[in-house]
């Protein structure tokens, strides 16, 4: 079964259990300051988890697209992957943990027709925040799973949040498959065991962790799921890694018969394995609704980070002509890929461009780290001549003798440079030490090199991840009470821009966080003084005014035709939720909101600047 047939039996068989289908959200997540990218199907429900009601009902399942980056370092392992699909189904206080564990078991057992005795699963040991989940526990024994299969593991394998200090939070149970010899499964689970594959996810929302740090049980639980679309797919297919399915093997193969030399060792499988990935996230972003250009900030330096990657592999490889490579690799992509997702299509002319343009840049960057490699042995001849040349040519002469010598030259090399080219100019320290070697210079130990090289690396990854771990965490964002309040005055700067600069102006992506909105709109120059008085002027009116704040449940073409803004470019479901604020503004959301607009205080516009092409971005606050 390809991966094509894995999402469609989903859907249907979750369609069957009364759950509305909905459209996968876009990679680069709404109101979510927790997290850059999308990295699992509750991002876009994150209203829902927290008490909203969804317009659709109380069950919903789709296919999310998903960038991970926090196992980046794994990228190139049997499983790991920096984009994938994630299936997922939901339930916002309607079932809980019995009917969904029934559920998954009958999907992979009856749909899948996965061997029982092949499946372990994990539950919650229990702690002094909460019980041993005994009915998840009990449910897995009643449909077949023995005792031993049953591993009690605590909160680190088996729970589920807060995302930040307070909020929702439950255990979870967690489904694994074994990928060995059927005849040699063993008896008990053993989770560190890599033959045990985690497929499924069922998370349950059943606790609210208060600031004093206790875990009140909540009235309405939730139940959040997700099972990888790649992982089952290399189960179904007999595979023994994610590169070799039929939605990813024609990428790998593509960069395979590239290669010049096809004495494939163990790094050159990685690399190929790391540029399949990386170039498939990159088309993937780029492509995306709210798809971003590579740059030196938040998504497009993630975007930036995985092209450049993929390059250096390239270069590894020792495939000529890169940027040709990258074209054609991305052309695979959307491929493959443009039936279920037309954007990508529609933006494949975008995507390549700027693939291109980020290679070009790139490789300009490399000759200027191959240059300082240059300088490093002009001087290291200079030095071992005893000479002081007075002039160019005898620096020249110098080099030239230094190179045909039959004597190669021992360079102890200094691991600090090594590791200060990587980070200035993106030399990979593997190119660094050929590139030396290739110029007469003998390199002792290399194999001790690479691993201090590694270990200033891993270092370095420490404390940067230390300084960022919180941006990317993933998890619910803040819906308190300020959030909420920014949330409202979103929609009042929407209209207002819209009323005092264009009429055509639409919302092209959001960022709020408790202390600040950010606001993206499509307009092709600055604002002038003047303009952002009027905005701020007009939005404070509709404050001082005490607008309501009301909501109502229609189809979206009927929003729509009732003028109710959307954002651009972004797929929603039949039904959705319209609020209205007075008669100033009508718009598609999913909330939170406040009652009234004399709640929000006194708007004021901080700043106002270029985000993207044709794009502005305005940050403001309350106060």
């Amino acid at each position: 079964m390809d991966a094509k047939d894995l999402k469609k039996k989903y859907l249907q068989f979750f369609a069957r259990k009364d759950h509305k289908i909905i459209e996968s959200a876009p990679l680069i997540p709404d109101n979510d300051p927790t997290v850059l990218f999308t990295t699992a199907g509750m991002h876009p429900l994150v209203p829902f988890l927290l008490g909203e009601k969804h317009p659709l009902g109380s069950r919903v399942t789709n296919v999310q697209k998903c960038i991970r980056t926090g196992d980046i370092d794994e990228v190139g392992d049997d499983s790991h992957l920096t984009f994938f699909e994630m299936l997922g189904n939901w339930s916002f206080g309607d079932y809980f943990k019995d009917e969904a564990i029934e559920m998954s078991f009958e999907f992979l057992t009856k749909e899948l027709n996965l061997d029982p005795s092949l499946l372990a699963v994990s539950v919650f040991a229990g702690d002094e925040d909460a019980p041993f989940d005994k009915e998840a526990h009990d449910r897995w024994r009643s449909l077949g799973i023995p005792e031993s299969r049953i591993a009690r593991l605590p909160k680190k394998n088996n729970w589920w949040g807060p995302a930040g200090q307070t909020g929702p939070c439950g255990p979870d149970t967690e489904i694994f498959y074994w990928l060995g010899n059927p005849d040699e499964v063993p008896e008990s689970f053993n989770d560190d065991n890599p033959l045990w594959v985690e497929i499924w996810n069922n998370v349950f929302m059943q606790y609210n962790k208060t600031k004093e740090g206790f875990f009140e049980p909540l009235k309405a639980p939730n139940v959040d799921t997700g099972m990888g679309v790649e992982r089952v797919a290399m189960i179904l297919q007999k595979k023994s890694n994610v590169y070799e399915i039929s939605s990813i093997k024609p990428i790998y193969d593509l960069i395979k018969n590239m290669v010049v030399s096809k004495n494939f060792s163990e790094v050159s499988e990685s690399s190929i394995r790391i540029i399949t990935d990386h170039l498939r996230a990159s088309v993937f972003i780029l492509g995306d609704e709210r798809g971003v250009t590579p740059s030196n900030i938040d998504q497009g330096y993630v975007l930036r980070k995985l092209i450049r990657r993929s390059i250096r592999h390239l270069f590894l490889l020792k495939i000529e002509n890169v940027a040709s490579a990258i074209s054609k690799i991305a052309e695979k992509v959307i491929d493959l890929f443009a039936e279920e997702y037309p954007d990508l299509l529609n933006k494949k002319s975008f995507i390549i461009d700027e693939l291109v343009k980020e290679t070009d840049k790139f490789t300009r960057t490399i000759s200027k780290g191959l240059r300082l490699i240059e300088k490093r042995i002009q001087s290291e001849a200079i030095r071992l001549s005893g000479k002081k040349p007075k002039s160019q040519m005898e620096v020249f002469q110098i080099v030239h003798d230094f190179e045909i010598s039959e004597q190669k030259h021992v360079l102890d090399i200094d691991v600090k440079w090594l590791f200060d080219l990587f980070q200035s100019q993106g030399m990979p320290p593997e190119m660094t030490l050929e590139e030396l070697e290739s110029h007469n210079i003998l390199i002792p130990d290399k194999d001790l090199v690479m691993k201090r090289f590694n270990d200033l690396f891993k270092e370095h990854q420490s404390l940067s991840r230390k300084g960022a771990e919180k941006r990317f965490k993933g998890g619910l964002s803040d819906s308190g009470i300020e959030t909420t309040r920014l949330h409202t005055a979103t929609h009042l700067l929407n209209e207002a821009l819209r009323r005092v600069i264009s009429p055509d102006i639409h919302q092209k992506g959001s960022n709020i966080t408790p202390e600040r909105l950010r606001f993206d709109f499509n307009f092709d120059r600055k604002l002038s003084p003047d303009e952002i008085k009027k905005v701020e002027d007009l939005v404070n009116k509709q404050i001082k005014a005490a607008l309501p704040v009301t909501k109502e449940k229609m189809l979206v073409k009927d929003a729509l035709a009732q003028g109710a803004q959307g954002e651009f470019g972004v797929k929603y479901p039949d039904e959705v939720w319209v609020y209205s604020i007075g008669d100033f503004s009508k718009e598609i959301c999913m909330g939170p909101h406040v009652d009234n607009t004399k709640e929000l205080g006194h708007f004021k516009i901080k700043k106002e600047q270029s985000s993207a092409a044709g794009v502005r971005r305005i940050k403001a606050v309350l106060e």
